[in-house]
């Protein structure tokens, strides 16, 4: 049996998306023990010109969503990146599931040779054919910005492991 664009997308984004909301309760929790507001993590970076946590878990959101719309051959829902605290980063995430997991895996029939073009800002359109799109541009970006969202939490003390990252098979 062969893996499908389904199979390959919607569970990677699913379960990673759920790690997350686990490890944003944890580093709530983190917080509370400490006596600081959780909102404090919305602005961690690494490095001075590097996007802050919530644009990191916003973009691994972007990403998921958007590319099972575009594989799908549906429209990108929008949403507005105003989320101020992490219960709101939890819900985002929540919705990101909600939406990958309400696009049945028949409208991926095809996909891996539909042709996706992405506009820049800085010009000329990226294109792909769908297998590529998932394979090398969507999936390393959405584990660089989930990755960079545990590193954060793990950076700021939060109490996190392999395990919580991986998460239950």
């Amino acid at each position: 049996m062969s893996l499908s664009m389904y199979s390959a997308s919607v569970p990677v984004f699913v379960r990673m998306c759920g790690n997350a909301q686990k490890w944003l309760t944890r580093a709530e929790e983190h917080a509370a023990a400490r006596k600081f507001d959780p909102v404090n993590y919305l602005g961690l970076r690494l490095a001075p010109d590097m996007l802050p946590f919530a644009r990191q878990i916003q973009i691994a959101s972007d990403g998921a969503k958007g590319c099972v719309a575009r594989l799908a051959a549906i429209e990108v829902p929008k949403w507005e990146d105003n989320e101020a605290t992490t219960s709101d980063l939890r819900a985002r995430l929540q919705r990101t599931i909600d939406f990958v997991q309400s696009v049945p895996a028949e409208k991926f029939a095809g996909a891996e040779g539909r042709e996706i073009v992405l506009p820049m800002r800085s010009g000329d359109p990226l294109r792909f054919d769908g297998e590529s799109y998932l394979k090398f541009y969507v999936l390393p970006n959405f584990y660089f910005h989930i990755t960079t969202t545990y590193a954060l939490l793990r950076h700021a003390g939060v109490e996190l492991g392999k395990r919580d990252y991986l998460g239950n098979p």
